[in-house]
């Protein structure tokens, strides 16, 4: 395992590049019939690995760091990374070799990871030095840090590449311009607002899990342009279909014990029905076709996949302690 620590480019406290910018450009997606699903174990400091047609554990990965918490999948399927809360550190994983090849510090309380969305780039956004670090996913290397206001939380890049969406624990989304790596704004939210994703419509979707509400950014007016209530404690988001019906929402609220399904496509999105799942529900991912959740239960330690047609629990995966975070491979 390579340790890829790694010093700063800075001015003035702000990176200054012109190269490292987000893009629009995609790489293709891995092709194959096989769904892998990753569960950060924060608890366990692992990651399990589940197929996600057969439902069995294909394994665990130690990412040789602790309290793992945050998890992003390279768009090949080739690298996953994950945050690392109490060592403050990154973890590289082979997703073929099933095994840690890197570990990258970035700063105290490493929460979040996101890649840009050409995924040269990975942003972790440290809660406790009040920073975004930017890291080469080529090298492992760190380029730079952004200063965020209020202890970054979340982060999402709009579908162009020209801003990324950072939550903060004071309330606020910050936008940053991905240029000039500066905050050119600082949206009003709501308490605690955890975790952000871009939805299928361009709009930001964030959570406010201090309070009991969704709320959606319009990139072009970088506004709040609706808010819903969906339940005390929500938690994070996927997209997925129901029947015909869809892109709809479907949201973690860890104070019922359900997943809340939202019309995602709607100016004036609203609950379309509740889905009853396992203790905690925190964690979850829609496949690639939009017909199977993954739903990760922080209490009673297991993944759920459930069927969005009838909303039936087809599967209960006992993974790691403390199961926080759910992706898939496409």
């Amino acid at each position: 395992m390579k340790d890829a620590t790694a010093g700063f480019l800075m001015f003035g406290g702000v990176l200054v590049w012109g190269l490292f910018s987000s893009c629009t450009t995609l790489p293709d997606k891995p092709q194959g019939l096989t769904t892998k699903v990753y569960i950060a174990n924060e608890s366990s400091s692992s990651v399990s690995v589940v197929d996600g047609t057969t439902f069995k554990v294909l394994g665990e990965i130690d990412t040789l760091n602790h309290a793992t918490h945050d998890l992003s999948l390279a768009r090949n399927g080739k690298h996953l990374w994950a945050t690392n809360l109490a060592s403050g550190r990154i973890s590289v994983i082979d997703t073929d070799a099933m095994e840690t090849i890197a570990s990258i510090y970035t700063g105290k309380r490493a929460h979040v990871v996101t890649l840009t969305n050409n995924n040269k780039h990975a942003w972790v956004a440290n809660i406790g030095d009040g920073t975004i670090s930017i890291i080469d996913t080529s090298i492992y290397r760190i380029l730079g840090t952004i200063p965020i206001q209020g202890g970054p939380m979340g982060i999402a890049f709009s579908r162009d590449g020209k801003f990324a969406y950072v939550s903060s624990k004071d309330k606020f989304v910050n936008v940053v311009d991905t240029m000039s790596h500066r905050v050119i704004k600082r949206i009003p939210v709501g308490p605690n607002p955890h975790f952000l994703v871009l939805g299928p419509d361009g709009r930001i979707w964030g959570t406010n899990t201090g309070s009991n509400d969704v709320y959606m950014i319009d990139p072009r007016r970088n506004e709040v342009v609706s808010t819903i209530e969906v339940g005390p404690a929500p938690q994070q988001i996927a997209f997925a279909f129901k029947g015909t019906s869809g892109p709809n929402a479907y949201i973690t609220v860890a104070g019922i014990n359900k997943v809340v399904m939202v019309s995602g496509n709607s100016p004036t999105p609203a609950v379309l029905g509740q889905i009853d799942v396992g203790e905690g529900p925190n964690g979850i991912w829609a496949n690639s076709v939009g017909t199977r959740l993954y739903v990760g239960h922080t209490k009673s330690n297991d993944l759920k996949v459930i069927d969005t047609g009838t909303n039936q629990t087809l599967a209960t995966v006992p993974v790691g302690r403390k199961p926080i975070r759910v992706v898939a491979s496409q």
